[in-house]
C-alpha cells in the first residue's frame, strides 16, 4: 500500500525549531515532487514550499521566507521541512502531498496526503 506519513508536530515556544518529515512507504518519493501546505486557524489552507524530482525547491509567495527549509531524506524515503524560528502565526496543521509532475500549488495536482500534523506555537 502507497502511504505517507507526516510526523514532527508539536507544541513549541516562539522562536524554537522543529523539522516535520514526510515519509512515504511502497513507492519511492524521489520520484515525485512534493509540497508542503499549512492550515492557519480561520484562514483557508495555503502552500508553504514544493521540492521537485531535481531537488529545486518552489517557495509559495506568502511563506515563511528564509524560515522554513524543505529538503529531501532520501535515506528515509521522504521529504522534510525545517521550521526555524517559529513565531505564533505559524501555528497551523501542516501537510504534506505528493504532485502530479512539477512543482506547483494548485490542489487539483496533489495526489496523495498524508494525515496532518498539527504545529502550535505558544510561550
Amino acid at each position: 500500500e502507497e502511504q505517507l506519513v507526516l510526523t514532527g508536530g508539536g507544541l513549541v515556544e516562539p522562536g524554537e525549531s522543529l523539522t516535520l518529515s514526510c515519509e512515504a512507504s511502497g513507492f519511492t518519493l524521489s520520484r515525485y515532487s512534493v509540497i508542503y501546505l499549512r492550515t492557519v486557524p480561520g484562514k483557508a489552507r495555503e502552500g508553504v514550499a514544493c521540492l521537485d524530482t531535481t531537488d529545486q525547491v518552489t517557495n509559495a509567495p506568502n511563506s515563511a521566507k528564509g524560515r522554513f527549509t524543505v529538503f529531501r531524506d532520501s535515506a528515509k524515503n521522504a521529504v522534510n521541512l525545517r521550521l526555524e524560528n517559529l513565531k505564533p502565526e505559524d501555528t497551523a496543521a501542516y501537510w504534506c502531498a505528493t504532485v502530479v509532475g512539477a512543482c506547483t500549488f494548485a490542489e487539483q495536482w496533489f495526489e496523495l496526503w498524508a494525515r496532518g500534523a498539527q504545529v502550535t506555537v505558544s510561550p
